[in-house]
């Protein structure tokens, strides 16, 4: 089994506009990517040569640095697929639903098998079928049609196109071989809807039955297709030119498998659709209680049955925690060798989206858009690997990836799937990873709460010692639970937090937030244990008046913030693969001990608050907080990272949002200066937190969202 690679290269178009992920990601402007590409070990690379980016006018082709990069790649074992289309509509001049579209694609093939002849494979087309349903039934990209005929339209001539595109390339190079993509699920339903189940789960073959000349007289869609509008000559020309792909590549996601229920009452309005005939929702399939998806072995094994050609998973990707992304991977691998094993023709799985991906929570349908990380992550600008990057070397070898993680259940196999029809109905239980635990050191706080909820939540085996059976600054408390527990990581949200307190308490501030991690270090490094601990703003003296980076110069004003300043050095000296977490004002929805949570309170029982306006800080959201640390404790990362929300504003700023976003008026909100306030620690005013690193956390907004959403979760 062989392990492949690709870059998400979608360049698709909303009404004027093109969005392509290339220009998001950096892509072209950074000349060591294929070099980290060739490092994993992968034998083929699905690469973009796309038609909208290189022949945006019908004039002279503009190749940019694609000569460099495939003779670079080619140069270092790594086999391109060329990818012509990926989820597009052709340039403007060029329309999905003439002929203009076909003859365009044909011509550019050419000039493309011209100008490198050493490719050999091809995707003239990615998912020809599901571009058909987005641009032509759905409307999200242009054209925006919204029909069954339209959407018909376009398949038709998207599998003409690439029968021309290949018969161009091979009058240039007669050995070149169709590597064909489309996404593979398939539809449930309750029983009154098993028509229109039936007639997807048809549907969904119908590209690659078109391109293997299979469609005749005698097919399920044959009658459908005439009315609609193909005509009978268009689809002898099918059986007459047809071309079964070499490799037909399979794109399997959680989303892809579908249910259909006709109790509208069950789901939100936005998940309401029909047929014409009756209404239903259309919902992912492993969010409904009582229905478990097949999964991937028993689609692509269904495929094989039907068309007994060699196979290879193309995308194999999941936008989750790190956790799932390494089990999900890990799942398609498992399922690939089985059917290897029990007889299917399966040459590989592809590891999708290496440098990550934009916006496909938004369907593509807005500019850019979140980012979610793949192999390599590129919130910095500069790529990153994760921990996929070593599951993928391992795998490129034949060797099994191990990771404690993987002990535990990916989303999709919990009942934490289950939103409907009663999302409430499913409370998340206890986590049933029975491997190596994290062990987490002061489970009783607003942290430690946290990360007990986190991990619980991702199925990842933690203990949490009681307070009095560890003790940070007693070292032998700290190796009789690492003897006991036999921890992969361990991590400390422990400490002395009470800043103001500290002036007059300084020993006891020093013992807890700096001899204790400084024990913890040295025992982790012992061990060879992970360890995550946590720092805080208040190094910083507040001078710079833009947000602090990870390399900055610390000058803590207070003894608070002396103890953590003192403890990253500690930390760092003793153990320099530890993990130390720079974040700021933190603020959650399940314990009440925080601004956030203050604020409201006051305002409920009409009490005046005086807050500070001169004080600028970047307040930190526990759950994004959290989440964002184990992945980058699975990353096995080290050293210091800055954790914060994206956004800065005042304490005063902050309060005035909040009161706003509840509903309230802020009038019992008096602004006032640091200094008024009369605290007894000195703080910086500016104290704010940015990372160099990478960008990991959802911008202030976002966070203060689901603040309100989910400020009532026990």
């Amino acid at each position: 089994m062989e392990v492949w690679g690709g870059i998400e290269c979608t360049i698709n178009r909303v009404g004027d506009q093109y969005f392509n992920q290339l220009q998001y990601q950096g892509h072209y402007k950074r000349l060591d990517d294929l070099a980290l590409i060739a490092e994993l070990g992968i034998t083929k690379l699905r690469y973009p040569i796309l038609w909208e980016k290189h022949q945006p006018e019908n004039a002279i082709t503009d190749w940019g640095v694609i000569p460099e990069n495939l003779s670079f790649l080619m140069d270092n074992n790594v086999d391109v697929i060329a990818g012509l289309v990926h989820h597009g509509s052709g340039p403007k001049y060029a329309s999905l639903t003439d002929k203009s579209f076909e003859e365009g694609l044909s011509d550019y093939a050419f000039e493309v098998a011209s100008k490198f002849p050493r490719i050999n494979h091809y995707t003239p087309i990615n998912e020809p079928l599901t571009t058909a349903r987005f641009c032509g039934l759905y409307g999200f990209w242009y054209p925006h049609a919204e029909n069954e005929k339209t959407f018909l339209r376009i398949l038709v001539n998207e599998c003409r196109a690439t029968i021309k595109a290949m018969q161009a390339i091979r009058k240039v190079n007669p050995l070149a071989k169709l590597v064909h993509t489309e996404d593979l699920g398939k539809v449930y339903c309750r029983p009154i809807l098993q028509y229109q189940a039936d007639f997807e789960n048809e549907r969904r073959w119908l590209g690659l039955d078109l391109l293997c000349g299979k469609v005749d007289q005698s097919h399920f869609m044959f009658k459908h297709l005439i009315k609609n509008g193909i005509s009978r000559s268009e689809l002898d020309y099918f059986i007459v030119n047809a071309t079964i792909p070499d490799i037909m590549g399979f794109n399997h996601y959680i989303t892809s498998e579908r249910f259909l229920d006709e109790r509208l009452e069950c789901y939100p309005k936005h998940l309401h659709g029909g047929n014409g005939k009756c209404q239903y929702a259309d919902v992912e399939a492993v969010r409904v209680a009582d229905i478990k998806p097949e999964g991937a072995k028993s689609v692509l094994r269904e495929a094989w049955d039907r068309y007994k050609v060699p196979i290879a998973v193309t995308e194999a990707h999941l936008f989750c925690g790190r956790e799932d992304q390494l089990r999900w991977l890990n799942s398609i691998w498992k399922a690939a060798n089985e059917l290897e094993t029990e007889g299917v023709d399966i040459r590989a799985v592809t590891v999708w989206s290496l440098f990550g991906a934009f916006g496909w929570d938004n369907l593509l349908t807005i500019p850019a858009g979140n980012y979610e990380s793949g192999t390599f992550d590129i919130s910095s600008g500069v790529p990153r690997a994760t921990a996929l990057s070593k599951m993928v070397k391992d795998l490129a070898v034949g060797k099994s990836y191990q990771h404690p993680v993987l002990n535990g259940k990916g989303w999709w196999e919990n009942d934490t799937r289950i939103i409907y029809p009663d999302q409430n109905s499913i409370k998340p239980g206890v986590t049933s990873n029975s491997g190596p635990p994290v062990l987490i050191i002061g489970a009783s706080g607003t942290l430690g709460h946290a990360f007990i909820r986190a991990c619980t939540m991702r199925d990842i085996n933690f203990v949490a010692p009681l307070k009095n059976e560890v003790n940070l600054i007693y070292s032998e408390q700290i190796e009789a639970v690492i003897l006991k527990y036999k921890p992969w990581a361990i991590v400390n949200a422990a400490g002395y937090v009470n800043v103001d307190a500290a002036e007059l308490q300084y020993r006891d501030c020093f013992l807890s937030n700096t001899m204790g991690p400084g024990n913890l270090a040295s025992s982790c490094a012992k061990h060879g244990i992970k360890l995550i601990t946590f720092s805080s703003d208040l190094v910083f003296d507040g001078k710079k008046q833009v947000e602090y980076l990870e390399g900055d110069m610390v000058n803590p004003l207070n003894v608070y913030g002396r103890s953590k300043a003192a403890a990253e050095l500690e930390v760092l000296n003793k153990n320099s693969e530890a993990l130390i977490i720079r974040t700021s004002s933190f603020f959650g929805p399940w314990d009440q001990y925080n601004f956030v949570f203050e604020t409201l309170r006051s305002i409920q029982e009409k009490k005046t608050l005086r807050i500070a306006e001169d004080v600028i800080i970047s307040p930190t959201y526990v759950p994004n907080l959290v989440d964002r640390t184990i992945d980058l404790m699975i990353d096995n990362e080290k050293g210091i990272w800055h954790l914060t929300n994206y956004g800065t504003l005042s304490w005063f700023d902050l309060a005035k949002e909040v009161a706003a976003r509840a509903g309230y008026s802020s009038a019992l909100l008096v602004p006032s200066t640091l200094a008024e306030l009369g605290l007894q620690a000195e703080r910086p005013l500016f104290s704010a937190l940015k990372s160099s690193r990478g960008i990991l956390m959802p911008t202030l907004d976002h966070a203060l969202d689901n603040f309100f959403l989910h400020r009532n979760t026990s």
